[in-house]
């Protein structure tokens, strides 16, 4: 037998030696997996690297024209102008940001508020019906006792024929009333466990804003953005940090050294003013309702108004005189309302 094993290789070291070689064969075809998948991710690795090495180039660059500005005395000074300038902007910016996010949450705790309010209310129902309920119960109990101890007490004064005669009818009403009292008690357990799992009942997930309310918070962020470039509107500090928020250093002129001077010195006024100012709720409330009055949605879920529908500026004087002026402060992304903007 071990001989015709041997010639139609099926003996034991034959088989040891196929189990060897497959085993070689599964082993290399594992590294040369794991080769590929390490080459692969030497040229990802290389290709990240030539890519930091682009940024890198660009921002030694950016670097490197920064510093020929501010080494040259003529070019110096305006470097200063639009670093001022550009921070103007985003002063605004962080502004408009908290005053949005504010304004969110305010208008979400007060939703959830009354959310609360009726959740609570309706659960407050829930249970004062149900204890209704179990005091009905417990007053028929007490009846029921009452009249299971007038029974107990009428067959304990009974004697002699009379007792043996009343006996077997008397204990049959006993058992009936005991029964009705047992049942009762059953029912108020029951009860008693609603009123607990009622009260015991989690509060309800914030479901955060509808859209009317959305829509809302939109128009007064937007009224507020306009309240930001009115600040700055009337000697042109708007459409300067603007552009100095969208053009590279050194592409700006801004003039002689006393021209920088004096432009510097408007900058540092109006922020001042704006961080002093804190009696303008009124008129923010005024400026929303009358973008309400334009606003246009493409449609009914829409939450952000079209750019031209609330185009017009509202300048809002201290004696309650508005101006209107053209100036598309959602179309153009002053302050990057967009960003800000409830979705």
């Amino acid at each position: 037998m071990s001989s015709l094993a041997a010639i139609f290789g099926n003996s034991p070291e034959k088989s040891q030696e196929s189990e060897k070689l497959l085993d070689l064969y599964w082993n290399r075809a594992a590294l040369k997996k794991k080769f590929a998948g390490m080459r692969k991710e030497q040229f990802r690795l290389q290709d990240k690297i030539k890519q930091q090495e682009g940024v890198i180039g660009r921002l030694q660059q950016k670097l490197d024209h920064l510093e020929d500005l501010l080494v040259d005395p003529d070019l110096a000074h305006n470097v200063i102008v639009f670093y001022q300038l550009r921070g103007l902007a985003l002063r605004c910016q962080r502004k408009l940001t908290n005053f949005a996010e504010q304004l969110k949450q305010q208008r979400e705790q007060k939703r959830y508020d009354r959310l609360l309010v009726s959740w609570n209310e309706e659960r407050t129902r829930e249970e004062r019906g149900l204890e209704g309920q179990i005091s009905e119960i417990r007053a028929t109990v007490q009846q029921l006792e009452d009249q299971l101890q007038a029974e107990h007490n009428r067959l304990d004064s009974m004697s002699g024929f009379l007792k043996i005669f009343k006996r077997r009818s008397v204990t049959a009403m006993l058992s009936d009333v005991a029964e009705q009292i047992a049942v009762a008690q059953l029912e108020e357990a029951k009860l008693q466990r609603r009123v607990d799992e009622i009260h015991n009942r989690e509060p309800p997930d914030n479901e955060g804003l509808d859209i009317p309310t959305k829509r809302s918070i939109n128009l007064m962020i937007i009224a507020f953005a306009q309240d930001l470039f009115l600040t700055f509107s009337d000697v042109e500090l708007a459409a300067m940090a603007k552009e100095a928020s969208d053009k590279g250093v050194g592409a700006i002129n801004y003039g002689t050294r006393d021209e920088c001077d004096q432009l510097l010195a408007k900058i540092y006024k109006r922020i001042e003013m704006m961080e002093q100012a804190s009696d303008f709720a009124e008129s923010l409330q005024q400026r929303s309702k009358l973008l309400g009055e334009h606003a246009e949605f493409r449609n009914d879920t829409d939450v952000v108004p079209v750019a031209g529908t609330v185009a017009t500026l509202y300048n809002i004087g201290n004696n309650g005189l508005v101006k209107e002026s053209e100036t598309n402060i959602l179309g153009e992304n002053w302050w990057g309302i967009s960003k800000v903007l409830s979705r």
